[in-house]
């Protein structure tokens, strides 16, 4: 009889990992797990809205591509978001020199396998970063923005669509839907 065993890693041993690995890696509870690659509409999608960011936000913040890892302390995820703001001084973790702890606005681009662990488990992981005020979730099926705000404890979610302006406080800007999703083919299957 066999028994399913479950390895735990540690983070040096995820580091590692990185260090060795052309797939970016994610690292939750001693798990390390694959991130799926991205289609080339997730790639321009995911640009489109680094460089109207970068635009919007020059001399007030920091924009990083989806090359810059976060690391949420008091779950222990470590994720390599879209897009990654940083408004301030950025603060780096303790035990990984190279990852973020104070996004004020993360970017994430939905694809067909990671759009339920985008607007569930991983954005419940990113709420508990208390510097994060902002949450892009942007579309790969329609032209369509989900802001997910904090608001004095709690968090709003707005969906802004084809035709609208979204309008953010923190950071402050407004963008329109249309200029983000121009050119891009969407995944209307």
């Amino acid at each position: 009889m066999s028994t399913a065993r479950r390895l735990h890693h540690s983070y040096e041993e995820y580091l590692d990992l990185l260090r060795h690995n052309e797939t970016k890696l994610e690292f939750c509870e001693g798990e390390i797990f694959a991130m799926a690659g991205g289609t080339l509409a997730h790639a321009q999608l995911g640009g489109a809205m680094l460089s109207l960011l970068r635009a919007a936000l020059v001399g007030r913040c920091r924009i990083y591509s989806s090359d810059a890892k976060v690391r949420i302390e008091a779950t222990g995820l470590s994720t390599f978001p879209d897009g990654s703001v940083v408004c301030g001084d950025m603060q780096v973790s303790a035990v990984d020199r190279h990852a973020i702890t104070n996004p004020s606005l993360l970017v994430e681009v939905t694809s067909r396998s990671t759009e339920d662990y985008d607007r569930g488990e991983k954005l419940s992981h990113y709420k508990q970063l208390a510097s994060l005020q902002t949450v892009l979730i942007l579309s790969h099926r329609r032209a369509e923005i989900t802001v997910v705000s904090r608001n004095e404890g709690s968090w709003d979610v707005r969906e802004f669509r084809a035709g609208e302006r979204l309008t953010i406080s923190r950071p402050e800007l407004t963008m329109a839907v249309d200029e983000v999703y121009r050119d891009v083919p969407l995944d209307t299957e």
